[in-house]
Order: structure tokens, then sequence, then C-alpha cells
């Protein structure tokens, strides 16, 4: 009596955590997209693959991968990038314990905020970079990360670009407004961010595998964001 207990009980844990599913899933690609599993393996993703917490995602030259996520938002990854998703938690019924941590270690992206981070917990959702934490708010923006990998055209830094909504640029110096058409930048943790008056020259999203650019996408809020 007591083993069949024990394997219904097993039965129901995994039928739960079948339930909650994958943190996301491929969406769209153009190019080569590949995963690094927090055991230390490495495969190649294709469009519809799942992908979960731990999972560290690196794009190839001119490849770009839209992964969307169960809670609806998406993340765009540009050529030549790495992202990881550090933790991922969406429960519908449940906005207190969302979570949604993801670090940008090299490269870019542009994203567009599902539930996470419109309810609940304002710091449910947070981006790291070198030189920033971001928390976002329904808000729709670019991101670039440049470590000696921009060819030169752009200075080291985080460079901001807002397509939609409202952004708080905040760093141990001091913080700063960016909304719609605007575009930031913030070279370090200890210098202020700053305004730039126009593009710097960020590389367009050609090839990008929804086949737009950013600025041709449509946001899904605009309560605005942070970065701390």
């Amino acid at each position: 009596m007591l083993k069949t207990l024990r394997i219904i009980a097993l039965l129901a844990a995994l039928l739960s955590f079948e339930a909650l599913g994958a943190a996301a899933t491929v969406a769209n690609l153009s190019g080569t997209l590949s995963v690094q599993k927090p055991d230390g393996t490495v495969k190649i993703l294709s469009q519809k693959s799942e992908v979960d917490a731990g999972d560290v995602l690196s794009t190839e030259k001119d490849s770009y991968a839209r992964i969307k996520f169960s809670d609806g938002g998406e993340v765009t990854i540009s050529p030549s990038s790495k992202l990881k998703i550090d933790a991922y938690g969406f429960d519908e019924n449940a906005p207190d314990k969302d979570n949604f941590v993801f670090s940008l270690i090299k490269g870019g992206l542009r994203t567009i905020t599902g539930l996470v981070g419109k309810r609940g917990n304002r710091d449910a959702y947070r981006l790291n970079t070198a030189t920033a934490t971001i928390g976002i708010r329904g808000t729709h923006f670019r991101l670039l990360m440049c470590q000696g990998d921009c060819g030169g055209r752009l200075q080291d830094g985080l460079h901001l670009n807002v397509i939609n909504g409202v952004i708080n640029a905040r760093n141990n110096a001091g913080e700063l407004n960016f909304s719609a058409g605007q575009f930031g930048f913030v070279s370090s943790l200890n210098i202020q961010p700053i305004l730039v008056p126009k593009d710097p020259g960020l590389p367009l999203e050609t090839g990008h595998p929804d086949g737009g650019t950013s600025e041709g996408k449509s946001d899904t809020g605009g309560a605005g964001c942070y970065v701390n």
C-alpha cells in the first residue's frame, strides 16, 4: 500500500512539472542558435525548440532568434550575442510568484515584455548587463552591449534605444528618463546615463526572423522601466 502511494505521489509530481511546460520556445530563427544547458552540454536549436531556465543561448554571425515566453513576452537575440536565462517562473493565477531574470552577456537584444513585468512585484523582471540592471514594466526597447566587439563604430558600454514606452536609466552616478524614439548610453556603473541626440549608428536588424526591424514591431504595453 505504501509503495502504491509513493508511485501515485511521484506520478502527480511529474504531471505537475509537465503542466508547467518550458519557459519559452524558439518562435523564429534566421541562422544558427545554440544552447548550453546547465550540465554543460551544448546543442543546436531549431524553430519550436524549447528553452528553459539556466540555458545560455548564443547566436552566430548574421543570425537572429526570437524567443517567445509563456507569459506572452519575447526577446529577439541579435547576431553574435549571448543571453542567459537565469530564472523564470510564471503562473497565470499567482502573479506574486512571477520571476524573470536574464543576463545579456554579449551583443544585443530587443525585448517586448509579457505579463511578467506588468503585474505584481516591480522587481519580478530583471535584465542584467555589465553596466546596469534593467527592471522593465510593459515597454519595448533595444540594447546593445559593446565590449570591444562593435568594430570600432560604437563606444564601449551599453547603448539604449526606446521604441515604445519610457525607461528610467539609473546607476551609481544618477538617473535619466528616455522616451520613445530616444537613444541613450551608459558607459559604466559610475558614470551617469546620457541622452544621445541621434542614432549613434546602431546596426539595422536586417535578416530579422520576424521579417522586420525593431521600429516596425508594435508594442504590447507602455508603463515604462527602470535601470539600476
